[in-house]
């Protein structure tokens, strides 16, 4: 953890002018050097831009995924020594707007006695959007794996504690219960990679899956799910927007379903503008035709559940 206290004091205290493009460099270096990670950029990218593998675009849109990434990570090791000023002026004018229009909408959520689950991806910069909503006062609680590493963890915990946001570790299901029952924001990210257990979903046109968390959650505590994205504009400063909100009614298979794919919709929507600034490092379609067939019929087999039961 040391080196990554180090390289966080460095990026708080150096401009931007220098650490930018000297983090873009390390990784272009790495797209060069580990060309099987930049193969699962390139297999996400395809599906989003509907490009052939080794099609010239879909290699300039990768590398370009690329250098996004390294501003992200120097934007992610600043932020713990930003001010709240300093933290105001990376969002554009228009931003203030939109953050009155997110109270307004939690505000109304909280009178009826209800939480919000925002539901959000590795896109432009969430983390700054979330620390924004904290640093006003709200009450703001984000999901993080405390069992890969478990130093960076207490770290990261202890950094976000300063913006006033509240880590909850992605195990404490009561946690998280306790959070939404007490009206107040949970934060999500939902695009961790394709895991065959998950929700069948269809994104971009093909059959992949998200966790069935955000909807659950959401069906068990009467929370609405707002999906939310921070980009970046061209100016550099960031723009952050929110969708319609989701609401899940119950538990049974096929509202879960129904919700899930909702999010994935909402997901798409976020990417759709910007998907450069997607950092998606996992694979997020499955790797075979097999595989998506399969979930093809998980996903039929659980829509005539729904159907009959409704009509039960």
């Amino acid at each position: 953890m040391a080196g990554y206290r180090a390289a966080s004091w460095t990026f708080g205290h150096i401009p931007e002018g220098i650490t930018v493009p000297v983090t873009e460099l390390v990784f272009l270096a790495g797209y060069l050097a580990w060309p099987a990670r930049r193969r699962i950029v390139e297999a996400n990218a395809s599906h989003v831009l509907g490009l052939p593998p080794g099609d010239p675009r879909l290699v300039r849109h990768v590398r370009s995924v690329y250098r996004l990434y390294a501003r992200y990570i120097v934007d992610l090791m600043r932020l713990p020594w930003l001010s709240t000023d300093e933290l105001a002026r990376a969002f554009s004018a228009d931003d203030a707007e939109v953050v009155a229009a997110f109270a307004r909408l939690y505000d109304g959520f909280r009178d009826e006695g209800r939480g919000i689950i925002v539901v959000s991806a590795h896109i432009g910069c969430i983390e700054e959007f979330i620390a924004s909503v904290a640093g006003r006062g709200w009450p703001v609680y984000g999901v993080a794996d405390d069992s890969a590493y478990p130093e960076l963890y207490a770290l990261l915990e202890r950094q976000r504690a300063r913006w006033g946001v509240q880590e909850i570790a992605w195990r404490n299901l009561r946690g998280a219960f306790r959070v939404l029952r007490d009206r107040s924001i949970l934060a999500l990210l939902i695009d961790w990679g394709y895991r065959p257990d998950d929700v069948p979903v269809r994104l971009f046109g093909a059959w992949t899956t998200l966790p069935a968390g955000p909807a659950l959650l959401a069906g068990r505590t009467g929370a609405a799910i707002v999906p939310v994205v921070n980009r970046r504009r061209e100016d550099g400063r960031l723009q952050a927007e929110f969708l319609e909100p989701i609401e899940v009614r119950g538990t049974s298979p096929g509202e879960v379903a129904r919700a899930t794919q909702s999010i994935a919709d909402a997901l798409e929507r976020m990417i759709r503008p910007a998907p450069a600034q997607w950092h998606a490092f996992k694979p997020i379609w499955p790797a075979t035709d097999a595989e998506a067939a399969a979930l093809a019929e998980r996903a039929a087999a659980a829509g005539k559940a729904a159907a009959a039961g409704a009509s039960g």
